[in-house]
């Protein structure tokens, strides 16, 4: 196996300072959508685990925020048994336990008949519009589908009603202010829920899916029928909370998720899973793990009353269930479902209950939109769910994750869907690439200087970036032009660093949209290069992943990654060779700015003379000093 750029035996990139609170430059937030509880070995690419938001976030900004390297501290350096999630356990023969769930039909259907009795009783309080009803898809469903991510079990909605394409079929209200509904949003964490409890200005390395994560955990505990109670916050009316209550109950357990997602896999899978990607699950974890330590030091373990390690909830009338709670293995589970299960919408990050029992669907189907929803007093801001096509009674409601590369849906849903597979001709086969300022630029004060004030007016640019880049069908391989312009401005130097002056600072961000001299295009080029190179040689050759000359389903999902973000990078290698070789045929800053002078062209004597051309020949005046 090629060796990695992060090996996660020496995983810790920072040190856990817990005299501290856990601050970030910024977060790359993913973008967001729902999930379903989903019960065997594998997860199906139309499984509902969610959009995150990181969201959601090359789309809109193609930057990624930095983040100080710090030293490794031996709090950070556990063992690889302690990476891996620890299953509960109980001596309490009544207790059921997580493994009595995978694959089992019967307790699917327990659980959407919890959830149904739920929505009948309160949903239309609640709710406002729900026109569905949960139910277990069977993979019988997709009987003609060869593709073994859709032989698994799971929840989803069904529509309850017939609609045309377009209808609404479920809306959510907001309730941003206090909380009262069943959506759940970070500025939750800090001004209603652990209000007093958290320190000023707290802000974790796992961004606003740590902070929906803090707020999930709490929820969790407030239903647990043996000790611990969390914070009895937001208040709720009893029919929200029953159904918020309900929701949770039937959320994935920690075992069905070690199965489901990469964040719970083993160590091993993991292992290939960061040789196969330029998006790196080991950064994660260590965000997990980092986040984690901090609240178990310095919130949790001090009242283990309100912050249980672990809780029981009661499933139905004959059943309870210990879980995980506010304990590092806790985070961790509440983190893979908020990545599975989060939806940016209007703004923010997401847990949209009910509404997240949608699966996945390529085509016919669209995102979760933000809108207004009719109320007694007026109109209220809530999450719409549209259909995307024609359906019937019974008919499957389907939504969109969002347009992602494989690594963000594997990392964020457990699956890669077919438009993210080389194999089935998919369009979105991407991979990404980072750049950065040096800290060694003699200029490098200057470049900052130009990303956080002259870029965009609403969204300063990090000394840190990170870009799609893309392939498949119908790709040349060019680059993302804002990749480009980031990388001009970082190799400006030598003759164009005049450039930086103060007298260009408004119009610098300008310049760098198009090439500014050979050399530094050449440098721009080169970088591409190298970044492209060095990420194909990290990358696991093929064939390596299964010893004994096969692979486990596990391992085909980082195939399929590999795969694509390898189409990727070769398209955008063979390009930017192709644009290097090129240099000497585009038209560079002085030229342009000579013809926006028109000086363009040789002076002559003709074409410049007093009466026709409105000029003067160059030394012509006739002066009496």
């Amino acid at each position: 196996m090629a060796s990695s750029d992060y090996s996660r035996g020496q995983s810790c990139r920072r040190s856990n300072d817990l005299s501290s609170i856990p601050l970030k430059n910024g977060f790359l937030s993913t973008w967001s959508i729902g999930f379903i509880v989903v019960v065997v070995s594998l997860i199906s690419p139309t499984s509902s685990f969610s959009r995150s938001p990181n969201l959601q976030h090359r789309q809109c900004s193609h930057s990624l925020n930095h983040r100080p390297i710090l030293s490794i501290n031996s709090a950070c350096q556990s063992t690889r048994a302690s990476r891996c999630l620890a299953a509960s356990s109980t001596s309490d023969d009544t207790l059921a336990t997580a493994s009595s769930g995978i694959g089992d039909t019967e307790r699917l259907e327990k659980l959407a008949q919890l959830v149904n009795d739920a929505l009948d009783e309160h949903g239309s309080e609640v709710m406002k519009t729900f026109n569905a009803r949960v139910a277990v898809i069977s993979p019988d469903d997709y009987a003609d589908d060869d593709d073994f991510q859709q032989n698994y079990l799971r929840l989803g909605l069904v529509a309850s009603d017939n609609f045309k394409n377009d209808q609404t079929v479920a809306s959510l209200p907001f309730y941003d202010t206090d909380g009262s509904g069943l959506a759940l949003a970070p500025h939750l964490v800090a001004k209603v829920v652990y209000d007093n409890v958290l320190p000023e200005g707290y802000d974790g390395w796992t961004g606003d899916i740590g902070l929906l994560a803090m707020l999930l955990l709490n929820e969790m505990a407030r239903l647990n029928v043996d000790g611990g109670t969390g914070i009895d916050l937001p208040k709720r009316k009893e029919a929200a909370q029953s159904l918020m209550a309900a929701w949770v109950v039937s959320l994935p357990t920690p075992e069905e998720m070690s199965l489901l997602h990469p964040l719970n896999w083993d160590e091993n899978v993991q292992e290939q899973l960061q040789s196969s990607s330029t998006k790196k699950i080991y950064r994660l974890l260590d965000d997990i793990d980092d986040d984690s330590s901090w609240l178990n030091e310095k919130v949790w373990a001090l009242d283990r009353n309100k912050f249980p390690e672990t809780i029981k909830i009661q499933i139905g009338d004959d059943a309870v269930e210990e879980r995980p709670c506010f304990s590092p293995d806790g985070f961790r589970h509440a983190v893979s479902l908020v990545r599975s299960r989060s939806f940016f919408v209007d703004g923010s990050l997401r847990l949209l209950p009910y509404l997240d029992y949608a699966n996945h669907d390529d085509f016919d189907s669209y995102e979760l939109r933000d809108g207004g929803i009719g109320m007694l007093w007026g109109s209220a801001k809530g999450a719409l769910l549209k259909s995307g096509k024609k359906l019937g009674t019974g008919d499957e409601v389907r939504i969109s994750y969002g347009p992602k590369g494989p690594a963000d849906y594997l990392l964020d849903h457990g699956f890669v869907p077919p438009m993210c597979r080389v194999s089935s001709n998919g369009a979105a086969v991407s991979a990404e690439l980072s750049f950065e300022v040096d800290d060694a630029d003699r200029f490098r004060d200057d470049k900052l200087d130009v990303l956080e004030y002259e870029t965009y007016e609403l969204a300063p640019m990090e000394p840190l970036q990170t870009f799609d880049v893309t392939g498949g069908p119908g790709s040349t391989g060019e680059p993302d032009p804002a990749m480009i312009q980031f990388l001009r401005l970082t190799k400006l130097g030598g003759k164009d660093a005049f450039l930086l002056e103060s007298i260009f600072r408004k119009e610098i961000w300008g310049f760098v949209s198009e090439p500014v001299s050979e050399d530094n295009e050449r440098g721009a080029s080169t970088a591409v290069i190298d970044a492209c190179e060095r990420a194909l040689a990290d990358m696991m050759e093929e064939g390596e992943e299964g010893s004994d000359g096969t692979a486990s389903e596990k391992e085909r999902l980082c195939t399929m990654v590999r795969e694509s973000e390898r189409e990727a990078l070769d398209r955008t290698l063979v390009y930017a060779k192709q644009e290097a070789e090129a240099l000497d045929l585009k038209e560079y800053y002085q030229e342009r700015r000579l013809k926006s002078l028109g000086l363009d062209s040789d002076w002559s004597q003709e074409d410049d003379i007093l009466g026709e051309g409105g000029g003067r020949v160059p030394g012509g005046a006739d002066y009496d000093w």
